[in-house]
């Protein structure tokens, strides 16, 4: 898939997530009869949370698909964000559900309601089982895809949910401790949102176009102004393509008498782009030092030319014409 490797075969992993989904919904059916029979709101949550697992598993399927899609005319950087798109869904869903889980919770401590423990343990304990196969299922397509880890923190919520739940059963066999199912509701929901919340920036950051939080801007720009041939750098852009993929895009202003070496400074930038700093993807726009653009901005768009400005890119010159622009 363009520009998004994942270091785990492909088809492996389309398997595994497929499986996951079938499993996931068959326990989202067993927990809501059971939810419903037992009286257990941890219950019917933990199967709400099992839906919304089954449902990020579909999505973080089909994005997994489109992602390997080839750039074309109309998605020119290529298809690999629709699994961030899909770790964004994931992830509001989730605290949609924790918000909602936690109004229930409360509403259950004003108005206490009887629950069958012996069923809620029993159905906790299959929900266990399941949840912790998942999340099996999906730990190792975690590591290199945040679309597929914000299932797998799905996943894993899910697990403590149902050791929650399964303590909360017990006690209420051996106690009749009522308030200790909306209890376990609050505490599952506050692990959903403290989970999303934890993840979520990260996700917003690439689709809003941020630096990648593992490299710093100015570490990236001191580099490059610093290689020889170079006496500065403006209207530069870091961000991430996709998860995995890092981009830059800037001009490059090459030093007086040094434009014949103007694609060998241009070649060793890149190559210190890509070796010191895994950026694989990087656009340079050349000037030379006489032409340069005026009053620049380093970081960012260039500002729009004021008329009489001199702000102009046209060198009027053939060899510095030739080179300006070339990738």
């Amino acid at each position: 898939m363009a520009g998004h490797h994942h270091h785990v075969d492909p088809n492996a992993g389309d398997a595994r997530v497929f499986w996951a989904v079938v499993v996931n919904l068959g326990l989202t059916v067993a927990q809501i009869i059971g939810g419903i029979l037992s009286g257990s709101l941890a219950m019917i949550a933990d199967a709400i949370h099992n839906l919304s697992d089954a449902l990020s598993l579909v999505i973080a399927f089909l994005a997994r698909k489109i992602a390997r899609r080839p750039a074309d005319s109309t998605m020119t950087f290529g298809y690999g964000r629709a699994e961030v798109v899909a770790a964004l869904i994931n992830y509001t869903t989730l605290i949609v559900i924790g918000l909602y889980l936690i109004y229930e919770a409360v509403m259950r401590f004003i108005e206490p309601e009887g629950v069958d423990g012996w069923l809620v343990v029993i159905i906790a304990g299959i929900a266990l089982i399941v949840d912790a196969a998942t999340a099996l299922l999906t730990y190792s397509l975690s590591k290199e895809s945040v679309n597929i880890r914000a299932a797998f923190v799905h996943n894993v919520a899910d697990a403590l949910g149902s050791i929650a739940v399964i303590v909360a059963g017990t006690l209420i066999i051996l106690y009749d401790w009522r308030w200790i199912d909306p209890l376990v509701t609050l505490l599952i929901a506050g692990y959903i949102l403290w989970m999303s919340f934890s993840e979520i920036g990260d996700v917003i950051r690439i689709l809003m176009l941020g630096s990648p939080v593992d490299l710093k801007t100015e570490k990236v720009l001191d580099a490059m102004q610093r290689m020889d041939g170079v006496t500065g750098v403006h209207h530069f852009h870091l961000w991430q393509m996709q998860e995995h993929d890092n981009a830059v895009q800037a001009h490059l202003v090459v030093a007086a008498g040094r434009w014949n070496d103007a694609d060998a400074i241009k070649a060793e930038v890149k190559c210190v782009l890509k070796d010191e700093f895994s950026i694989a993807h990087s656009t340079l726009e050349l000037e030379c030092s006489a032409h340069a653009c005026i009053d620049p901005e380093q970081i960012g768009d260039e500002r729009q030319p004021q008329p009489g400005s001199g702000h102009v890119h046209d060198h009027g010159e053939g060899e510095e014409q030739e080179h300006k622009g070339k990738h």
